[in-house]
C-alpha cells in the first residue's frame, strides 16, 4: 500500500484527502514509478472543482518525476532504475507511487534534476508547442503573453526572447513585473491599473502584435483580440478567470481577418515521437542556459499539503513553477 492525494467530491481545496491506495504491478505496456517530485498546475484546480469532469473518487495531477521501479511485459521505452518524468496521461500524479503508460514517460538527461523536471514538463512542453508550433516565434516578432510571471509565462517569455522576439507581458503586481522582466520580458503591463490594449498600441507604434498568448480567458479575451494585428493569431490556452463567452465569428472579420485557436498539450504530444521531440527541444534550451527553470523554496510544498498549495495558487500567491515533494 502507498499514499496518494484523492478527492471523493468536487469543490474547494478542502476536498483533497491523503489516503492509502493500492498501486499494484504494471501490466503490459506499463511502468510503476516512485515519485520524487510532482508538478502543481492550474489545470489541476479545474479537475478538482469539476470544470474538467473526472470519475469519482479520483486521483489528481498529470505531471511528476521519479524513478522506474518495475516494468510490465512489452515495455521497451524505459528500464528499471531510469529517472523519468511525464506530463499527461491519467490523473494520479499526486501520489507516492503509481502505474503509468510507459509510452508517456521521458527519460531525463543528466543536468536536469527531478525537481526541475517536475516543475517544467507540463509548463515547458506547453511553452514549446505555443511558441515553436502553434505560432512559430521568430526574430523580429513582437508578442503579447498574458500572465507572464506564471509557470508557463516565465518559460515561454525567456524562450521567445532567446529566439529574438520582443516580449510584452501582462502581470498583476509590481513584484511580478520585476520577475517577468528578469525572465525575458522587454515590457510589462500591470493589467490591474493599466489598459493593456492602449499600452500594446503605444509599444508597437500602432502596429499591434502578430500573436497573443492568453491563458486567463474571460477577463482578457475580448480586449486581447484588439491587440492582434490584421491576419494575426489569438491563442487561447487556458481560462484561469473563467470560460470565454461565445462570440460571433464575424467579429474576427471586423477586427482584421483574425485567426483564433484553442490548443492543448494533449493534442500536440499525442504521438510518442512528437512527445520525445518536444521534450528534447525543451531539455536542450534549458541545458543551454537560455531558459532557466527555478523552483522557489517557498513554493515547495509537502505532498500532504496539496490543499494549501491549491489555495495559494488560486489566490495568486505563487509565481513561476511550484512543486510538491515527498
Amino acid at each position: 500500500m502507498t499514499y496518494a492525494i484523492r478527492f471523493h467530491e468536487t469543490g474547494g481545496p478542502e476536498v483533497l484527502v491523503w489516503e492509502k491506495v493500492d498501486v499494484g504491478q504494471p501490466g503490459a505496456g506499463e511502468a510503476r514509478v516512485r515519485h520524487t517530485a510532482i508538478g502543481l498546475n492550474y489545470v489541476d484546480t479545474y479537475v478538482r472543482t469539476g470544470v474538467y469532469p473526472a470519475s469519482l473518487p479520483s486521483g489528481l495531477g498529470t505531471e511528476a518525476a521519479g524513478v522506474v521501479e518495475a516494468v510490465g511485459p512489452g515495455v521497451t521505452d524505459v528500464n528499471v532504475g531510469d529517472r523519468v518524468a511525464y506530463s499527461g496521461g491519467p490523473q494520479g500524479a499526486y501520489s507516492e507511487e503509481r502505474v503509468m503508460p510507459a509510452d508517456r514517460l521521458v527519460v531525463l538527461p543528466d543536468g536536469i534534476s527531478d525537481q526541475q523536471a517536475a516543475a517544467m514538463m507540463l509548463k515547458g512542453m506547453t511553452a514549446q508547442y505555443l511558441i515553436r508550433q502553434t505560432y512559430k516565434v521568430k526574430e523580429g516578432d513582437t508578442i503579447l503573453f498574458h500572465a507572464a510571471a506564471g509557470g508557463v509565462g516565465l518559460i515561454a517569455c525567456q524562450w521567445a526572447k532567446a529566439l529574438g522576439a520582443t516580449v510584452i507581458g501582462t502581470v498583476g503586481s509590481d513584484e511580478k513585473a520585476e520577475l517577468a522582466k528578469a525572465h525575458g520580458c522587454d515590457h510589462t503591463i500591470l493589467y490591474t491599473r493599466e489598459n493593456f490594449v492602449e499600452r500594446v498600441r503605444e509599444i508597437t507604434g500602432g502596429n499591434m502584435v502578430p500573436v497573443v498568448y492568453d491563458s486567463v480567458g474571460r477577463d482578457t479575451f475580448s480586449a486581447s483580440l484588439d491587440c492582434v494585428a490584421p491576419r494575426g493569431l489569438m491563442v487561447l490556452f487556458g481560462q484561469s478567470s473563467g470560460a470565454v463567452e461565445p462570440i460571433n465569428l464575424s467579429i474576427l472579420a471586423q477586427k482584421g481577418s483574425l485567426y483564433v485557436t484553442r490548443p492543448t498539450l494533449g493534442t500536440y504530444a499525442a504521438k510518442r515521437d512528437d512527445l520525445l521531440a518536444m521534450a528534447q527541444d525543451l531539455f536542450d534550451v534549458v541545458l543551454s542556459g537560455k531558459v532557466k527553470v527555478e523552483v522557489e523554496v517557498n513554493q515547495i510544498y509537502p505532498l500532504q499539503n496539496a490543499a494549501k498549495a491549491h489555495q495559494d495558487l488560486q489566490t495568486r500567491k505563487t509565481t513561476g513553477s511550484t512543486i510538491l515533494t515527498l
